[in-house]
């Protein structure tokens, strides 16, 4: 037991030892205080105004500053990225005030959303003198007659001669209204529509006018783009003629009801061709300015980008320590504040000399009170991991974190549990493909680790060392089973099996006898192909899982003893451990024995004839079925031993899984002993079964993949065309990859989580504490916005 005592402690093995802390922070010191800690990132802190709203707090103020500038650096960063401005890395300039980075982050926004504001006034001008250039083109060809298109062209020079001499002294046709001309008595109304909502808008003017109404229409040259969308849209020009003015009305409420815009046309050429120059000349200057405008725009925000991470972090970082001083109190002077957390026991020295150094540098001429006090609670669970052992903590948590102190399921998990994953998968050359992909997650570590990964692959590569452990687990259990995508290979020598005569015509099949010593690791090769392979790897894998079971469901009976050495209870290991250990081993750990002796001597002894006449008549003559001397008497004595671990286990008292806080009802004891000795024995048989599965599952890999190797790739090799050949290789190929690179990797990963979860975990581990979650600058994500 002092050799025990004496060993040194693990660092996995148990949690970190905590302390609970009081801090007494003069206020001009407490902002300094609480970011230094939060740099170090080694105290929780316990919140003390529990009872109090966000709103009630001392600091509410504050956290609303801080939330307002987190509004608005949200608001730049959408419009750097609505701008395709690529965010460049934080430039080195000095660090500024809460205060002076409020006021530049309202002058941006502000600065920003007049900027925004007046592009999209100008972007509609310059969208409606677009769509009326396309109008006034297009309306012309419907307004001249056709058989007037020469005269229009020989008139056009006259025009254009008036027009270049008296432009400047002509009043600008945009300006006017056009008189529309009554001279035959028909009108007509131009505009432009978006080209989904033409064949609507046609037949709803028809039924309108009652046919009364003449429909043009002429797709738009030009793609305009919607300003709620920012989206090019496809539009069409049209031109209705009609009679009357109720005929007026009506149409021109059914435009506005379609979203219509409706632009006037003269009749005139003369005057169309002027109002198209001024128009072009309008869309001219528009463009300029919206260049110049866009040009600005983006050259603020690319120096908005410079800083915008650094602006980010720090808002975080101010709006964290906030928070942070919400939860402690003022002392009755109203000059301190009070705070009390759990630290762990070796960052107490790291935590005082931040508290000294934020009082130097905050030229206060009082001191932060740092000091340990008791407490009734149970301190938060702390594992200290890296990059390896990260992943396994993180399976076992995901089960329920540790109680403060108590073994730790992840040291074993590391072994354990890509070894009973290979256990189910093993084929080595599947094992190969996996460890291709560990290794190029591992290859690319640094790259995937600085970059923002979607859901599925983010949980892939924090697993990567777990998927390599489980690679290379694959990769011995396959050489044992000697499966290479289900082929064997005579890796180690030659089989141990051979022909027994000259008339044996298939030694895969028949007529197999042993000449050669055992095949010295793993399955012999000739086992596969053969009558008996199945009912051998069946008794082979069956015996094996449960010799698996036990030994893990007996590690973990040992780690309850250990537990219960720990916390100094001996009632746990007298009346739970001793009880349990007795009863799993005089059944199962009897039965594992006999699997043994049974592989060593050869023996053709039934085992379900064993263990079922060990109840039935335990003194009775095995016969051929013994396998040892004085099997028969063993068993008697084992018989007895089950029936007085049971009553142990009956009359088991109090454990100090569930402390004794009120005062001790033996009846109420009693019934739930006798429940916990009742699940014991029922889980027993229930936990051992379930270990079972490794047999399943491997069986189930191995056979999927023979099937696919014969049934597939060699069933297309058997013929004699390429095509028919590579086929064959891509259908293996795509199961091979999807099926059983995929699906089974999977089903084979949750299987070894129920086992660790349930079998191995429900014999020492309760899962009912609660995580440490110190106050660190390096844990805030963008959440915390």
């Amino acid at each position: 037991m002092e050799y025990i005592n004496n060993l040194p402690s693990m660092d996995l093995m148990r949690s970190e030892e905590m302390i609970f802390t009081q801090l007494i922070i003069p206020v001009e010191t407490a902002h300094r205080a609480v970011s230094y800690l939060g740099q170090l990132g080694l105290l929780q802190f316990r919140d003390l105004n529990e009872d109090k709203s966000p709103f009630q707090r001392t600091f509410v103020n504050q956290v609303k500053r801080c939330a307002e500038m987190s509004r608005k650096l949200r608001f730049l960063k959408d419009q750097i990225h609505k701008a395709g401005i690529i965010s460049s890395h934080p430039a080195s300039q000095p660090d500024i005030e809460l205060e002076e980075l409020e006021s530049r982050l309202a002058e941006h926004e502000h600065e920003l959303i007049e900027m925004n504001t007046n592009s999209e006034k100008l972007q509609q001008t310059y969208n409606e003198l677009l769509e009326f250039k396309m109008v006034l083109q297009k309306a012309g060809d419907f307004l001249v007659p056709s058989g007037n298109h020469s005269a229009v062209q020989e008139t056009e020079l006259d025009e254009n001669v008036c027009i270049n001499n008296d432009y400047v002294d002509t009043e600008s046709l945009l300006e006017q209204q056009p008189e529309p001309s009554n001279q035959s008595g028909v009108k007509f109304v131009s505009g432009i529509i978006c080209k989904s909502k033409v064949l609507s808008f046609e037949r709803i003017l028809f039924r309108t006018t009652r046919g009364n109404m003449l429909f043009n229409q002429a797709p738009a040259d030009d793609q305009i783009m919607d300003p709620a969308s920012n989206e090019m849209v496809e539009n069409t020009i049209f031109v209705v003629f009609f009679s009357g003015e109720q005929a007026r009305k009506k149409i021109l409420k059914i435009c506005e009801a379609f979203g219509a815009n409706c632009y006037p046309v003269p009749e005139e050429t003369t005057k169309r061709r002027q109002i198209t120059r001024e128009v072009l000349s309008r869309l001219s200057e528009l463009e300029t300015t919206l260049d110049a405008g866009l040009r600005h725009r983006d050259t603020a925000l690319t120096s908005i980008s410079f800083q915008l991470s650094r602006w980010t972090n720090m808002v975080r970082r101010e709006k964290a320590i906030y928070d942070t001083l919400n939860m402690l109190n003022f002392d009755v002077t109203k000059k301190c504040l009070v705070g009390e957390g759990w630290c762990p026991t070796f960052a107490k020295t790291k935590i005082q000399e931040a508290l000294q150094r934020a009082t130097f540098d905050s030229n206060s001429q009082v001191g932060i009170i740092f000091h340990v006090m008791d407490s009734v609670e149970l301190p938060p669970t702390y594992f200290r991991t890296n990059h390896f052992t990260n992943a396994y903590q993180e399976i076992v948590d995901a089960y329920g974190v540790a109680k403060y102190q108590e073994a730790n399921p992840a040291v074993y998990a590391v072994v354990t549990f890509p070894f009973l994953f290979a256990v189910m998968f093993g084929d080595w050359g599947h094992g190969i493909c996996l460890l291709l992909g560990a290794l190029f997650l591992l290859a690319r570590e640094k790259k995937f680790g600085s970059q923002k990964l979607g859901s599925f692959m983010e949980m892939l590569f924090g697993g990567r060392y777990v998927l390599l452990l489980m690679s290379l687990f694959s990769i011995y259990c396959g050489l044992i089973y000697n499966e290479f995508f289900s082929v064997p290979f005579h890796i180690f020598g030659s089989s141990a099996y051979n022909c027994r005569d000259a008339t044996c015509s298939d030694a895969h099949t028949v007529g197999l006898i042993k000449d050669r010593d055992t095949y010295p690791f793993g399955v012999d090769p000739s086992w596969r192909g053969s009558r008996s392979e199945l009912p051998f790897l069946n008794s082979l894998k069956m015996k094996m899982s449960i010799l698996f079971g036990l030994a893990q469901m007996n590690l973990g009976i040992i780690l309850s003893y250990f537990n219960a050495r720990y916390f100094n209870n001996s009632l746990d290991i007298k009346y739970q451990f001793v009880p349990q250990m007795i009863f799993l081993n005089s059944l199962f750990g009897y039965l594992s024995l006999l699997i043994i002796i049974k592989w060593c001597t050869g023996s053709q002894a039934d085992l379900y004839h064993v263990m079922i006449y060990m109840f039935l008549s335990p003194f009775e003559d095995l016969g051929d079925n013994k396998l040892f001397w004085g099997q028969g008497r063993f068993q008697g004595r084992t018989y007895g031993v089950l029936g007085t671990s049971d009553m142990y286990n009956d009359e088991e008292p109090d454990s100090a899984r569930h402390p004794r806080e009120e005062e001790f009802n033996f009846s109420e004891v009693f019934v739930h002993q006798m429940i916990h000795a009742i699940e014991f024995i029922l889980g027993a048989v229930s936990n051992t079964a379930s270990y079972l599965r490794l047999w399943a599952l491997s069986l189930a890999h191995s056979e999927l993949s023979t099937v696919f190797y014969e049934k597939v790739l060699l069933l297309a090799w058997g013929y004699n065309n390429i095509i028919i050949r590579l086929v064959g290789l891509a259908v293996f190929a795509f199961a091979t990859s999807f099926i059983l690179l995929m699906m089974e990797t999977l089903s084979a990963f949750l299987h070894a989580l129920r086992l660790h979860w349930v079998e191995f975990q429900n014999k020492f581990y309760s899962g009912d504490g609660y995580k440490f979650r110190p106050f660190s600058f390096a844990a805030l994500t963008d959440d915390e916005d």
